[in-house]
């Protein structure tokens, strides 16, 4: 990061030169590059400089843990022409010169100069709601206040999940992810401004929008448009996710897999305590992270989440008790109450009780241990007639 020095002040007299810039960056193959980014540019008397919010220090102590709890402290930094697009070869990059009188200029260009001082750069990043476009967004809607107008093509009717989804499209196993982090407030409809926490939509919305003129008449808010760097309208997305290796298919095979060896415990009467092992300790484990999503983290709309009523911790005692000889009853009392707890939280969330979005893979992964519980049950059942007669 470039801290501009003395130019961080705001100027006295108001400066006519200044140019502001919308820049988008089109998403990229990696998986936090595919909503793309934003940036604004500034050109005037101390220089040409890109405003980024999307910066952050890895040697920040305890920066790994912290970004994971949801600590994710973000920095804006002050970055020269020369060097702002290093890095996006291939990406498309598109400049949108604002049509600002010159005190909004100068009031966008001293807003992003306090900003960009060190004691003023770092931010608590979210998302959605507090990103690298909603920041200059936020920005240009104070400089222009009531004079700027938005004008959407169509009706908004999207909720943050569906516009992820979007993005997330050929990344079956990233959007499985967020589906799971993320609990029921990602599905609430949002309005036309929240949608511009996605680059392109700001971008577009940009496009669209009108600012008054001295005249009283209206005027687009954007001046001129410039390609800075050419690339595919689509970004650099990788292929979708081959069919075979998507999540979906890999829970219709955990799914076979477990009815299979339930099958075969039951005509052998004999449970497979491995499989449970198997089986279970990954459910547990990835319920210590549903856990510590929900209870621990302070990531946005990781909380409340429905996902965390079935996927637990708890289910490290459907691995264990098995294995313990005196603890038979409590393991059949555990694997009936799994089959009701799981069969009623089914039944909530598939007529919608409990609103939240719940992907069909979901589904599945909730069956496989009914099916594992409802088996040990049977096989109990019926050696317990075996041992009676």
């Amino acid at each position: 990061m470039i801290v501009l020095g003395a130019c961080l002040g705001a100027s006295a007299q108001t400066d006519s030169t200044i140019r502001v810039s919308l820049v988008t960056m089109y998403p990229g193959s990696e998986v936090y590059e595919l909503y793309g980014h934003t940036e604004l540019r500034v050109i005037d008397e101390h220089g040409d400089y890109f405003f980024n919010y999307g910066l952050f220090d890895f040697n920040a102590p305890g920066f790994v843990y912290r970004f994971v709890k949801g600590e994710t402290d973000y920095l804006c930094g002050a970055i020269p022409a020369s060097f702002a697009l290093r890095g996006y070869e291939g990406r498309r990059v598109v400049e949108q010169e604002l049509n600002l009188t010159p005190a909004q200029a100068q009031q966008v260009r001293d807003l992003l100069f306090e900003n960009a001082k060190p004691e003023n750069a770092t931010y608590r990043y979210k998302f959605v709601t507090d990103n690298c476009a909603t920041r200059p967004r936020d920005i240009i809607e104070a400089a222009l206040g009531d004079a700027m107008t938005y004008h959407p093509a169509d009706s908004v009717n999207v909720t943050y999940r569906d516009m992820m989804h979007r993005y997330n499209g050929n990344y079956s196993w990233n959007r499985l992810g967020i589906d799971l982090a993320l609990g029921c407030n990602l599905d609430t409809v949002i309005t036309y401004r929240q949608t511009m926490f996605a680059p392109l939509v700001l971008m577009d919305a940009v496009s669209r929008a009108t600012v008054k003129t001295a005249n009283g008449g209206e005027a687009p808010l954007v001046k001129s448009t410039l390609t800075l760097i050419d690339g595919p309208e689509e970004g650099l997305v990788e292929p979708p996710t081959p069919w075979w290796a998507s999540p979906l298919m890999m829970a219709l095979v955990l799914l076979a897999l477990t009815v299979g060896v339930s099958v075969r415990d039951y005509r052998r009467l004999k449970v497979s305590r491995w499989f449970d092992i198997v089986l279970f300790v990954p459910y547990a484990l990835f319920g210590c992270v549903m856990f510590f999503l929900v209870f621990v983290s302070i990531h946005e709309f990781t909380s409340p989440n429905y996902h965390a009523l079935w996927l637990h911790p708890l289910y490290v005692l459907l691995a264990v008790l098995p294995w313990i000889a005196k603890a038979e009853k409590t393991l059949k009392a555990v694997h009936a109450a799994n089959i009701v707890w799981l069969a009623v939280l089914v039944l909530l969330l598939a007529t919608g009780i409990l609103s939240q979005e719940i992907p069909l893979i979901f589904y599945l992964l909730m069956v496989v241990p009914i099916v594992r519980s409802i088996s040990y049950l049977l096989i109990n059942r019926l050696c317990s007639r075996t041992t009676d007669k």
